[in-house]
């Protein structure tokens, strides 16, 4: 199997993707205040991630080519740039997604909207990082075969990644606490459409038609095993933000606190009596830490920890029996989908 890139060398093509942004700009003589502001919000915005979507695009590429691509080549930059849109996709979703959820901190630094100077300007940024995607797209790709294919992809994944957000916001606004509002079906909703679409499906979709093996039946394939894997992944992330240890999580565990609609407290309000279900309503999505560590006692009372424990394992072996179906002859590789699944299965943080 063709070895994984590295950050570095992902990193490696960033400058050139923001001096073909830096000349597109400049075709339109924007004023040297507003060029240089859009390139530092490219910078801070984008770069500085684990860019693992973003990476995954070139993997998936090396081991369907079965090469690995060789990072001074063109057809490394292409695989690349492909992933950089996908940073350029999580960019605009967090910007936008910082302020709507009046957060502090992304990355280790203010948030762009509180950056020195920045505010609500941060909104028109956050668009034209957006926008950015589709500059890059038709100059680097637009006689590409699938060109037309490659535009929808990433418009649809948007819109899905939206509706997702949609329902989150409605589902668990953080100045008000309902839990008849929760259910697991909506969990799946929010977590399909707001993480999986764009996190676990579409760098695998985009490899497929950078290479030109995106027939119906391995794009339908790629949806149901890495859908199942997105969702899964989110059903870990949650688990982790209650039960891991922040020092190995390496940051504080907030979803109780946030109201959030998490896989946790939908697990919970299934199992608990009518006592507990009051106790959930007492203390679910305050912004004290006595009401947390009772829900928490709570979750370690109803036994979600091994109930999780016990649900990933079942999870894991219907992903693996899946992965196991793939018929080789028709470009997709099994390995594509083990490489994602090794990733995630028995994370720590």
């Amino acid at each position: 199997m063709a070895s994984a890139t590295t950050i570095q060398e992902f990193e490696s093509v960033w400058p050139r993707i923001v001096g073909d942004l830096e000349a597109h700009c400049k075709q339109y003589k924007l004023p040297q205040q507003s060029l240089d502001w859009f390139i530092k919000s490219l910078n801070y915005n984008t770069v500085g991630g684990k860019c693992n979507r973003g990476m995954s695009v070139v993997d998936t590429a090396s081991i369907l080519l079965e090469k690995r691509l060789d990072p001074a080549s063109e057809e490394y930059f292409q695989a690349a740039l492909l992933g950089w849109m996908i940073e350029l996709l999580q960019a605009f979703f967090l910007v936008s997604d910082d302020i709507m959820d009046s957060s502090k901190t992304r990355r280790g630094s203010p948030c762009w909207y509180l950056a020195p100077k920045v505010g609500m300007i941060a909104i028109n940024d956050s668009f034209m990082l957006d926008a950015s995607i589709y500059v890059l797209l038709k100059k680097h790709f637009r006689q590409h075969k699938n060109y037309i294919d490659m535009v929808e992809l990433f418009h649809e994944t948007t819109f899905q990644t939206e509706l997702g957000q949609c329902c989150d916001l409605l589902t668990a606004p953080e100045d008000h606490v309902d839990l008849n509002n929760f259910s697991l079906d909506k969990f799946t909703f929010i977590v399909i459409f707001k993480t999986a679409y764009y996190s676990f499906y579409l760098p695998v979709a985009l490899a497929l038609y950078y290479i030109g093996a995106a027939t119906p039946e391995n794009l339908q394939t790629c949806l149901d095993i890495l859908i199942p894997m997105g969702e899964y992944f989110q059903a870990q992330d949650d688990y982790l933000d209650a039960f891991a240890d922040p020092e190995v999580l390496g940051k504080i565990g907030t979803d109780i606190q946030d109201n959030k609609c998490s896989w946790l407290i939908n697990q919970a309000l299934k199992k608990v009596n009518p006592e507990q279900r009051k106790l959930l309503e007492e203390n679910y999505g305050r912004k004290d830490s006595e009401k947390e560590a009772k829900v928490k006692e709570l979750y370690h009372e109803l036994k979600l920890q091994e109930f999780y424990q016990q649900w990933e394992e079942e999870r894991v072996a219907d992903l693996k029996a899946k992965i196991d179906r793939i018929d080789e002859s028709n470009g997709l590789k099994k390995s594509v989908f083990e490489a994602f699944l090794k990733k995630i299965y028995k994370r720590s943080k």
